[in-house]
C-alpha cells in the first residue's frame, strides 16, 4: 500500500507500482468502441501508460493533451490513457480537445487493472478510482520508468517519462 495525498490529505492505494525492470502486468480494459483490449494488443511498440482519475479534471486533461502533443509524428510509441471514465465521455473529451494520438482505455468493467498496478484508491473521497501514475514500457513490456504522483492534484514528471522514449 502506498500513501499519496489529495489536496494535502493522506489517501492510500491498493499496493505499489510495478518495479522498473519488471514485466508489466497484462490487463483487460475497454476501448472507445466498447471492445476489450489487452496489453498484448500493443505489442512491438513502446508504451506510455498515463493512469489518471478522470479526464473530467483539469490536471488529467492537461496530461492527455501534453502526451498527445509530445508523441505527435511518432509511430514507435503509443500513449494509453487509463481512467474510470466511460468510453463515451473519453471520446467526447478527445474530440473536443483535439486529442487524436492518445488511446483512451476505461476501467468500466473491472478495477483489476488498478489493483494489479497498485493504483486503486482504497480510501478518501476518490476511493474506487485510480491514482495518478505514469509508466513507460519498452516494446516487450518491460517497465523502463514508473512514477506514482505523490499529490494527486499535480501533474506527472513528463520529462522523466519522455526521456525513456528517445
Amino acid at each position: 500500500m502506498a500513501e499519496i495525498t489529495l489536496q494535502g490529505n493522506p489517501i492510500h492505494t491498493s499496493g505499489e507500482l510495478p518495479q522498473v525492470g519488471s514485466r508489466a502486468p497484462d490487463f483487460t480494459l475497454v476501448d472507445k468502441d466498447l471492445n476489450d483490449v489487452s496489453l498484448g494488443d500493443f505489442q512491438g511498440v513502446r508504451k506510455v501508460l498515463s493512469i489518471v482519475p478522470s479526464l473530467d479534471t483539469d490536471v488529467c486533461a492537461a496530461s492527455a493533451k501534453r502526451f498527445n502533443a509530445d508523441i505527435a509524428g511518432r509511430d514507435d510509441v503509443v500513449v494509453l490513457n487509463v481512467s474510470a471514465d466511460l468510453p463515451f465521455a473519453q471520446g467526447r473529451f478527445c474530440q473536443a480537445e483535439g486529442v487524436d494520438r492518445v488511446k483512451t482505455l476505461s476501467m468500466m468493467r473491472s478495477r483489476d487493472f488498478a489493483r494489479d498496478y497498485g493504483v486503486l484508491l482504497v480510501d478518501g473521497p476518490l476511493a474506487g478510482i485510480a491514482a495518478r501514475a505514469v509508466l513507460v514500457l519498452d516494446a516487450d513490456d518491460t517497465i523502463l520508468h514508473a512514477q506514482l504522483v505523490p499529490e494527486i492534484t499535480q501533474e506527472p514528471d513528463y520529462d522523466a517519462a519522455l526521456a525513456h522514449l528517445s
